[in-house]
């Protein structure tokens, strides 16, 4: 098993070792709440987004690969745009706890890029596999991680239909992780200043 295989089937967990010291060590204010928050809403309406294009494959822990070459919507700025996403939540959400500022801030990210960075290599390799010339075309035309201002060749865009309730079910369980983990910071808050 490569290391891309392994945190691809294993990602669900990977936020473990980063959600333990941010919860030990959580001093939240008003502020960083509310900051956190931002971010993480930024994250998750990304996420939601790429979702409604991509669907419910997003949530296969098995081997990477897809049905479709998603190339619209946010595909069409970024390859990536649901590893942004959880970027920007795990980020605000290490904002909203306060903790160990500014070395968890700055770990979250480097943490969840050096986890990614290994999925998308698999995930790459099974695209251009699957879809071949059509992904390597894609593939030269969007960046990786660093959205572009212009959308990819709408000529070359796929023409999938954006289904926003096949994207709430699917996001079910992410609003769930999100929402169970902005509570426990929240009550942090109140328990520390009682």
């Amino acid at each position: 098993m490569t290391l891309g295989q392994f945190f691809f089937k294993y990602r669900s967990y990977t936020p473990i070792p980063f959600l333990i010291p941010m919860l030990l060590y959580a001093r939240p204010t008003i502020t960083t709440i509310a900051a956190g928050a931002v971010f993480v809403l930024t994250g998750e309406i990304f996420r939601f987004w790429g979702v409604s294009y991509a669907g419910s494959e997003t949530r296969t822990t098995g081997k990477p690969g897809a049905s479709n070459l998603v190339t619209q919507g946010p595909f069409a700025f970024v390859r990536n745009p649901l590893y942004i996403g959880n970027i920007f939540m795990y980020f605000g959400v290490s904002v909203m706890s306060n903790s160990l500022v500014p070395y968890l801030q700055v770990l979250s990210i480097l943490y969840f890029i050096f986890q990614y960075y290994f999925i998308i290599l698999e995930e790459e390799k099974q695209l251009k596999e699957l879809f071949g010339e059509k992904y390597t075309h894609y593939f030269e035309n969007v960046n990786r991680f660093l959205p572009k201002f212009t959308a990819y060749d709408e000529n070359k865009q796929s023409k999938i239909n954006k289904d926003i309730k096949a994207a709430y079910i699917s996001e079910k369980r992410t609003f769930q992780s999100i929402f169970v983990s902005m509570l426990m910071i929240v009550l942090i808050y109140f328990l520390i200043n009682q």
